[in-house]
């Protein structure tokens, strides 16, 4: 029986300027991507600064059904994993359906086992996000795949995983660490042309050479792996959410005030800081992070064209919908990573915002002030856009179906209520 989904909800009342300091969390995406690295050695593999979120426990208990073990310690902070017994080598679809990092398994285990079915994934309902270019990859590199029954069944041609050069179509993040884990373990090199250069792809590198990987251009268009025939154990400190660290730089700018964000680096949101300045928000780099300052009053309307790294991040678009929202003069918001990514405009509409979307794009015309409004998330980023907006607007906010935060922001209502906010989560009763 599948467990029920919690219908909490999420209470904002609005008028609060902000001061204070906000520490910022390991990153989500960086930490579901080191989790199946151990899937490639026998040897203890230690993460540090490790969120604490749903979508941790979620590849927790994926590795734990394909015989690793992962032990969280110092309240999550820290997570121990260790895969030296015998492997399983199918991931379930009741838990792969949750989460669509999950398909990342399915190149350690090709490498490892030299074969793998592993259930299409879940997620956030954003976009189709598609295998293919995940299973191109891999069958250039030797791999027989298949679909059959909702499950992708890989073999390794003669047991295990050969050097290729594969030009992605498209730099896509997920691919290019499916890719880069297979190839440690593979035989000869691979080149990958056309890779994902997110701070997160470099934070994956990092990690599998402490583990004894041969990997070069991280950070670049072109990453080449060289095949060794182990990797060994190690520990690794996850990389700064950037995505949580602009979620919170995005506070103070719609509700006014002045906050540090512990850990923040602008090397890491650099597109994002460039369209903040635009608008008249203040970012300065301090001793132990980033300072957000916004005098009371409305911003200025910025265009916004989400694009793979360095470019503006798609994960913020909806943040940085809710504060153009009461920006003086009209916005234009350009979607070109994922489609289905402007749910959240009908909920700020009810709160008085000026909306209009067609296709990939929004228009967004600001408004004076937002009203508080009964509001439902409708996917990670949408939910805490709808926060933000919250934060700012007159009166209360209520914003349903907050599980989807859960998967994304760890102690999301202390650290805003740490810098001033009036928020609470109302529990089902």
């Amino acid at each position: 029986m599948r467990k029920a989904v919690s219908m909490d909800s999420i209470l904002v009342r609005g008028g609060k300027t902000l001061h204070g300091q906000i520490p910022i969390a390991g990153a989500k995406n960086a930490c579901l991507t080191l989790m199946p690295a151990t899937l490639l050695s026998d040897e203890p593999l230690t993460l540090t600064n490790a969120p604490r979120l749903s979508d941790i426990k979620t590849m927790t208990q994926l590795l734990g059904s394909l015989g690793a073990e992962v032990t969280s310690m110092q309240g999550g902070q820290v997570l121990a994993a260790s895969c030296h017994g015998t492997i399983n080598t199918r991931a379930e679809y009741d838990i792969v359906r949750k989460m669509r990092a999950s398909n990342l398994v399915l190149g350690p285990l090709l490498a490892r086992e030299g074969h793998a079915e592993v259930s299409l994934p879940g997620g956030c309902a954003i976009g189709a996000r598609p295998m293919d270019i995940h299973t191109d990859g891999l069958t250039k590199m030797g791999a027989e795949i298949d679909l059959r029954d909702g499950y992708l069944h890989a073999k390794a041609i003669g047991g295990h995983l050969k050097g290729a050069v594969i030009d992605f179509p498209f730099a896509s993040v997920g691919a290019t660490e499916n890719i880069m884990m297979a190839a440690t373990l593979a035989k000869g090199t691979t080149v990958i042309n056309n890779a994902a250069r997110e701070p997160e792809i470099v934070d994956l590198a990092t990690c599998l050479r402490a583990m004894g990987a041969q990997i070069d251009g991280d950070g670049t268009s072109r990453i080449e792996i060289q095949g060794v025939d182990r990797l060994h154990g190690a520990t690794h400190r996850v990389v700064t959410d950037r995505i949580e660290l602009g979620t919170y730089m995005l506070a103070p700018a719609i509700a006014g005030g002045e906050v540090e964000l512990i850990g923040g680096r602008i090397d890491l949101l650099a597109a994002f800081c460039e369209k903040l300045d635009a608008a008249g928000i203040s970012v300065t780099e301090t001793e132990n992070g980033l300072k957000v300052k916004h005098d009371t009053g409305r911003t200025k309307a910025v265009n916004v064209t989400t694009e793979p790294f360095p470019g503006f991040p798609t994960d913020l678009q909806a943040q940085m919908m809710a504060l153009l929202c009461t920006a003086t003069g009209t916005s234009v918001l350009e979607e070109k990573i994922f489609e289905n990514r402007f749910m959240h405009a009908p909920e700020l509409i009810r709160m008085g915002a000026n909306i209009d979307v067609h296709g990939g794009t929004a228009t967004v015309t600001g408004v004076d002030k937002l009203k508080g409004a009964q509001v439902m998330a409708t996917d990670l980023r949408a939910s805490v856009s709808l926060i933000l907006a919250g934060l700012a607007a007159s009166g209360e906010t209520r914003v349903a179906r907050v599980y989807h935060l859960d998967r994304g922001y760890e102690q999301v209502v202390s650290k805003f209520s740490g810098v001033g906010a009036d928020i609470e989560r109302i529990t089902d009763s």
